[in-house]
């Protein structure tokens, strides 16, 4: 028994060994090949199944080394190989196999599918005999051959670039120069180093270190520093220095520079806090982004995608692309901005500190937002230097602030929405006389020492159409304090005031007071004439007067070109209440505070403001110049217009002068 047990063990191990050295068929190994293959396999790949007759003519490393560092380059994922025979045949006699199989990968330029016939031949080894890969390098790609190199080029998009309504540029993709020189010429003449060093605001020792790279050769354009298109002076002076050289590159450009710097922004190298908050999106070290203005907030519509293209370079210079995925333009934006109109503006605030909106009252479109002083954006775009921004930083007059974009005091500006809100509460007669007295004036001993002070008294009770063109305080005091404090914060909240300013722009929010209510008399008084805690940007102090001109409606304000016009509020006035304040502004022009605005040819009508600015009543501090205006023959803009630091001008006089030569351009260039 125990013999024929061993007989049946001996018979099944022969069996077993008869079983392990059948030859497996071409299909099972290339099954296994394109499994390793999948995985990234590939030093196993090379060890298993590439053919002894190939190995002698590739060694491990290179064949590993070479498929890693092409799928690394080229961002392969989701590689897929498949067999694609459809049965297995009897190899038996054969030497030789040619089997076919799909390639799919994903790659930084697009996917990449290909076919390949494969061949096998039957190989020994030391160990036995097998099925092998005759591996060449068109496995990699079926257009690559031996001396071949896969390339990678960059296919650059363009960035959107922003319009005003009329499509004149604001921000566009032009060009600028890359100033240098060519090496040999300058480099033992140091009166010419020290001047070029001087007109390009580096130092001669970097000048020297650009010189002394190791590629750089006698003749050899070296560049030193990018300038702006609008630097043509500069280059002037360059172009004298001998061995000076400059090229043309592609930059961002701001024609309108200054004018509409904070409204535009800049572009420049992304940061590393910008790097980390973006990188998902794409972006690399190497990219520039939006910096301020509408260049960083459109910055995804305004971003261009770049394309790339997958190429073989042959080695007699011959090129075949294997994968290519176009560029992506970034969206062209255009803004219902007038950039001449802006450029008037800021050129008449002749630099001092201000700011003023534009809106046409009928649309709500937002023809101009200025803030003065400024900076030159193409300066930015090319890197301003630790001490240029410094001294920017440190300006007095405080050009890197964006006024328009800020909320101020609004002074008596805010007299037309004091009395809108009284005759629709209908608490305000305005035929009714107040026989106010004097310059100052409190309701009651419960206020203390404190009293409400209009500047002129013209001896006579005062209506509301007098209370206007004196623009007296004490009128419109009494007028808030009648109306009282719910139905003065409700009538304000109707005007937009304490919500959400519902513009594209980033626009500080304007407050009833710092608390949101007007639970305190003299607070509410105060308020009722523009000074309290009451606080506006001139976009919406603009968009307000729009409520006048359209008898009661006051429309959204918008910035971008084509958009539907949108009501924001509506039935914040009668048509015969609007009508009495639009008589009531023309004659504050007329007869009254802003008579210098009475001009030829213009119809203005508006209110001015002075707002101070002090730290406690009775004493004297700084002041703003405020004025409201439109022209009402030809109403296409409402301007409001604010002037910091006009104590010694008259207050609102500063304000009202650049205001009537902004009307006067204006009708000379739309005559």
């Amino acid at each position: 028994m125990r013999k024929y047990l061993f007989l049946t063990g001996l018979i099944v191990l022969m069996i077993s060994l008869a079983g392990c050295n059948k030859l497996s068929s071409p299909e099972e190994r290339l099954n296994e090949y394109t499994k390793l293959w999948n995985d990234r396999q590939f030093e196993k790949m090379y060890t298993n199944y590439v053919a002894p007759s190939s190995k002698e003519k590739i060694k491990k490393e290179d064949y590993a080394d070479r498929y890693q560092t092409i799928y690394n380059d080229l961002d392969v994922k989701h590689v897929k190989v498949t067999p694609l025979a459809k049965e297995e045949k009897d190899w038996k006699d054969a030497q030789k196999a040619v089997l076919p199989i799909k390639v799919e990968m994903d790659t930084l330029a697009g996917p990449i599918s290909f076919e390949k016939k494969v061949i096998l031949k039957k190989e020994e080894t030391d160990k036995e005999e097998a099925w092998f890969i005759d591996w060449d390098v068109s496995y990699i790609f079926p257009e690559m051959r031996l001396g071949d190199k896969i390339r990678i080029e960059t296919i650059e998009g363009k960035r959107g670039q922003i319009v005003d309504r009329n499509g004149r540029s604001l921000a566009v993709n032009g060009q600028g120069y890359s100033a240098g020189v060519q090496a040999g010429k300058i480099d033992n003449d140091a009166a010419a180093k020290s001047k070029l060093a001087s007109l390009l605001g580096v130092t001669t020792e970097f000048i020297d270190k650009q010189l002394q790279q190791s590629w750089v050769q006698p003749g050899h354009f070296v560049p030193l520093k990018q300038l702006s298109a609008h630097d043509q002076e500069k280059l002037k002076e360059l172009q004298k220095i001998p061995g000076f050289a400059a090229e043309k590159i592609a930059m961002r450009e701001y024609p309108y520079k200054e004018a509409l710097a904070h409204l535009t922004g800049y572009i420049g190298d992304i940061n590393g806090e910008e790097l980390e908050k973006w990188k998902e999106k794409g972006y690399t070290a190497q990219d520039k982004i939006g910096k301020r203005g509408l260049e960083q907030l459109l910055e995804k519509e305004l971003r261009e995608k770049d394309g790339k293209r997958i190429y073989i370079a042959k080695e007699k210079g011959e090129r075949v692309t294997i994968a290519e995925t176009a560029p992506q333009n970034g969206k062209d934006i255009k803004v219902a901005i007038d950039a001449e109109l802006q450029k008037s503006i800021y050129e008449q605030l002749k630099g001092k500190p201000g700011t003023a909106a534009a809106v046409d009252p009928k649309t709500g479109e937002v023809l101009a937002l200025a803030s003065s002083p400024a900076f030159d954006p193409n300066e930015f775009v090319l890197g301003v230097s630790a001490s240029r921004y410094e001294e920017l930083e440190n300006d007095p007059a405080k050009p890197l602030l964006n006024r328009f974009a800020a909320a101020y005091s609004p002074g008596s500006t805010i007299k037309p929405i004091t009395a809108a809100i009284a005759l629709k509460a209908g608490t305000l007669d305005p035929a009714k006389e107040r026989p106010i007295k004097g310059l100052h004036w409190q309701k009651d001993a419960s206020w203390g020492s404190y009293s409400v002070t209009r500047v002129k008294d013209p001896g006579e009770p005062v209506n509301l159409q007098e209370a206007f063109m004196y623009s007296d305080n004490i009128y419109f005091a009494q007028t808030a304090v009648e109306v009282g404090k719910d139905q003065m914060t409700d009538g304000l909240k109707a005007f937009g005031y304490g919500e959400k300013f519902p513009f594209a722009y980033p626009i500080r929010a304007s407050q009833i007071s710092n608390s949101g209510t007007l639970d305190r008399e003299i607070l509410l008084s105060d308020t009722g004439y523009g000074q309290g805690e009451v606080l506006t940007s001139m976009l919406h102090l603009a968009s307000v007067y729009g409520a006048i001109v359209n008898e009661g409606t006051m429309m959204k304000p918008q910035l971008y070109a084509g958009e539907k016009p949108q009501v924001w509020k509506q039935d914040l006035l009668t048509k015969e209440s609007a009508s009495l304040l639009k008589e009531d502004l023309r004659l504050v022009v007329q007869k009254g505070t802003a008579k210098e605005a009475d001009v030829p040819g213009l119809a203005l009508a508006g209110k001015t403001g002075t707002a101070e600015l002090k730290e406690e009543k009775g004493t004297k501090g700084k002041e703003n110049g405020l004025f409201v205006a439109y022209d009402q023959q030809h109403p296409a803009f409402l301007l409001a217009l604010m002037m910091e630091g006009v104590e010694g001008e008259g207050g609102s006089k500063a304000a009202i002068s650049v205001s009537k030569q902004i009307f006067l351009k204006w009708k000379e260039k739309h005559q």
